[in-house]
């Protein structure tokens, strides 16, 4: 028997590898329940082509437009009322994958009703893993994460015990501006910045790690997935983007895990543990060479004059919700600069110039114990990052 499986954001780039693993012809899964916003044309392509029980749409422009054309069809549309009320049998898997802060309150709704998640929304962990912890424990839901460097660390520490771990370093390619004229940053466009060497990703996720700001967000999940205090997690860099993460052991022992840059990886793993083999898929095996492993292997320390987030690390355990105010403020910001109105450096900038605000201790120090809070503090720092980004343009 087939098992459930749902996917939550399926129109991203972790949608798309999804679909590509499980279009194979021996399916393990049947897709249960899958959620879209505005993107109408992917969503009507998926409706047509993997038959989900169940489609969610959050957007209501694009909900009515989807409702309409499949009015005849078996399969059930839904909007965003109707996913928290709609009773749905348990998924055995669910993949978390919608971006940002909107991905936090129906991820605590998953939860419940998915008997494993696969996590890959950075944003929900970073702000809000108490409740998404609490949850899970409480409904017995086994968690994975799917980024490669999360993914690397947990089968890294397996068996290991924490106590027995000296350091954890995550991995940087440096992005698209690693060998790039430090003058020029600030003329940086948004073509070049979402133009990422390694990995095809989503607009966002692609500035992120143009500013490195990416990894300071994946250090604070290390630390709450994995309970690894701050201190000892660290970043490196490493232009081959081919080991993800590495564990230093207290016996002096180092070990790392090396894999390419696909997302099928990490994902197949998850979704098929111990029967997933790459070269089963044909259309992700040919990148995969026999001489890849005498590439070699780089790692340097951060610039933080070229990566100025990397100065943001020692604050981050300063108060309870710095990590809810980094990422509020910094997806206003990216936003408007793929809007073109401010610049590449501005993104990291201004975020110093809101960590500096007389108002931020206020809303720094709440404890993030509910999603009422986490959303106050969240408006509070868009609102902010917006006057900012007014008064420089005024």
């Amino acid at each position: 028997m087939k098992k459930k499986l749902s996917i939550f954001g399926c129109t991203g780039s972790i949608g798309d590898t999804t679909f590509k693993l499980l279009s194979n012809k021996d399916k393990k899964y049947t897709f249960y329940i899958l959620t879209g916003f505005k993107n109408y044309k992917k969503i009507k392509y998926l409706i047509n082509n993997y038959k989900p029980k169940f489609f969610v749409i959050f957007d209501d422009k694009t909900y009515f437009k989807i409702k309409k054309e499949f009015k005849k069809k078996k399969i059930k549309i839904l909007n965003s009322k109707d996913f928290y009320t709609h009773k749905f049998e348990k998924s055995d898997v669910s993949i978390l994958a919608i971006p940002g802060i909107a991905g936090l309150k129906p991820s605590l709704d998953i939860i419940k009703k998915s008997k494993k998640i696969l996590i890959a929304n950075k944003e929900s962990v970073i702000c809000g893993w108490n409740l998404i912890y609490k949850i899970a424990k409480k409904h017995k839901v086994k968690i994975l994460p799917v980024d490669s460097e999360h993914f690397s660390v947990m089968k890294l520490m397996n068996t290991s015990d924490k106590k027995s771990i000296e350091k954890i370093y995550l991995t940087a390619s440096g992005g698209p501006f690693l060998n790039y004229p430090l003058k020029k940053m600030d003329n940086i466009k948004p073509t070049q910045a979402i133009n990422h060497p390694k990995w095809k990703m989503g607009k966002k996720i692609s500035i992120d790690s143009a500013t490195l700001l990416n990894k300071i967000f994946e250090v604070i999940e290390a630390n709450k997935l994995f309970e690894i205090d701050l201190k000892k997690i660290d970043i490196l860099i490493h232009p081959q983007s081919l080991v993800h993460a590495i564990v230093k052991f207290k016996n002096g022992l180092y070990k790392f895990l090396y894999f390419e840059t696909d997302m099928s990886i990490p994902i197949g793993n998850a979704l098929f543990e111990n029967d997933f083999e790459i070269k089963k898929f044909s259309s992700l095996n040919s990148k995969f060479k026999k001489n890849n492993l005498i590439k070699n292997l780089n790692f340097f320390k951060v610039d933080q004059k070229k990566f100025p987030a990397i100065k943001l690390k020692p604050i981050l355990d300063k108060y309870k919700s710095i990590p809810i105010i980094l990422n509020a403020a910094n997806e206003i910001f990216v936003d408007q600069f793929l809007k073109k109105n401010m610049s590449f450096c501005s993104i990291i900038n201004y975020i110093f110039i809101l960590l500096k605000d007389p108002k931020m201790r206020k809303y720094a120090i709440k404890k993030p114990s509910n999603l009422k809070t986490i959303l106050t503090i969240d408006k509070w720092t868009r609102d902010r990052a917006m006057k900012i980004i007014n008064k420089k343009t005024e």
